[in-house]
């Protein structure tokens, strides 16, 4: 059978068989583009990531890749609008300019984007050419986010990072200069870390009045080398001392708190990660790149091949996608709290019906019961979680995980 038969059979498959659930309307769409190389591996990093050890890594390769796979992908999103793109990785900032120019050519000659659609690039201050990234923007990109992570010295070096502190607010700087719209993340409770230099490092990026800080607390993920060789981390009261001075800090130079780690002035919320936590439909292509759509009658999910040599053999194949499956609607409701919970604001009831095509009694039995803990707040138009449930989110979380069976 021939590549583009099959294809065919998924397409008629996906939108023709019978389902699980019934959706009435579609949900917004946007496009994830993942790199997948950096200078270096940081040793807190868990994202597909590979150290490119050559004098260059194989751009024209990658990039024709990627339209292979956006290609074979379109069939099922056609007539759908495009409302953000956002290009991670790695560190797709090592992109030549001609590259990503080409990159954002192929998306707008492929895909119905939106006319003000926000084009997120990621960016590392270890890469910043203030020339490439005014191309950059020349291109499309008008929105950069930049992973400074710390403006303190020993704190970089602890993190792997390879940027040093005078390269971290030359990025700023450069991206401030260049780019009306763009973000600083930063890392609290990191390894020796006082809250006399979180307050720093927060000051610092505040002095530059960013439109938006992403502030994470360092976790230790498995399989990277801070899980294996655990540094000396700020305890439990510490670094809750460091998260309630932020919030108070960011709420005082106006910005508004609408996720667990993301803080925006009016209007500079990241539109791209406000659809994920809303459930909206996303497709990823590149190498590990993870896709969610929803048809009529069910929702699929999908993974590419990680490897970025894989990922352009396959994808070249007209096989980019290793993994496909629906999600259930014993899942949906886990699914959907998962990222729903995670925004400040909560969710209108209608949002859960319309996006899972499940009536709410699928989940009243674990909404009582985090009322009746404190965790959530509720009425018959929204649920949103409480204080306290912010602060015990994946405990909030793992109660719908329970009720999906």
């Amino acid at each position: 059978m021939s590549q583009a038969h099959e294809t065919g059979n998924r397409v008629i498959q996906a939108f023709s068989m019978p389902g699980s659930i019934r959706l009435t309307s579609l949900p917004p769409l946007t496009l994830y583009v993942h790199f997948p190389w950096c200078v270096r591996k940081c040793p807190y990093c868990d994202f597909n990531s590979h150290e490119w050890k050559g004098e260059r890594f194989p751009e024209n390769d990658y990039l024709d890749a990627l339209r292979a796979d956006l290609e074979q992908s379109l069939p099922l999103i056609w007539g759908r609008q495009v409302h953000t793109v956002f290009i991670g990785g790695g560190t797709p900032s090592l992109l030549s300019a001609a590259g990503l120019d080409r990159l954002l050519s192929d998306v707008r000659a492929l895909l119905p984007l939106d006319a003000d659609a926000e084009i997120t690039l990621e960016a590392n201050p270890g890469t910043f050419e203030a020339d490439k990234f005014a191309q950059f923007h020349a291109s499309g990109v008008n929105r950069l986010s930049v992973g400074i992570q710390s403006f303190n010295e020993g704190h970089l070096k602890a993190l792997g990072r390879i940027h040093d502190a005078a390269q971290a607010r030359h990025a700023v700087e450069v991206a401030a200069k260049t780019f009306d719209n763009f973000n600083l993340d930063l890392m609290y409770a990191l390894p020796k870390q006082t809250l006399a230099e979180c307050q720093a490092d927060i000051e610092t990026a505040l002095s530059f009045a960013p439109p938006h800080l992403s502030l994470y607390h360092l976790t230790l993920e498995p399989n990277t080398l801070f899980a294996k060789f655990p540094p000396p981390l700020p305890d439990d009261d510490q670094s809750a001392d460091m998260q309630e001075w932020i919030h108070a800090r960011t709420a005082q130079a106006g910005y508004e708190r609408y996720e667990v780690s993301a803080y925006a002035k009016p209007d500079r919320q990241c539109r791209h990660n406000l659809n994920y936590w809303r459930f909206g439909d996303y497709l990823g292509i590149g190498a590990g790149a993870h896709t969610k759509l929803s048809f009529p009658n069910r929702i699929v999910r999908q993974a590419r091949y990680k490897h970025p040599t894989t990922f352009i053999e396959q994808a070249r194949a007209g096989t980019a996608v290793q993994e496909e499956h629906e999600v259930g609607p014993r899942d949906l409701p886990f699914e959907f709290m998962l990222n729903a919970l995670r925004l400040v604001e909560g969710f209108p009831v209608h949002r859960f019906v319309e996006s899972t095509g499940l009536s709410m009694t699928s989940i009243e039995p674990a909404l009582e019961e985090a009322e009746r803990r404190g965790l959530i707040s509720r009425d018959y138009e929204k649920i949103a979680p409480t204080e306290l449930g912010q602060r015990f989110l994946n405990d909030l979380q793992g109660m719908f995980l329970k009720d999906a069976g």
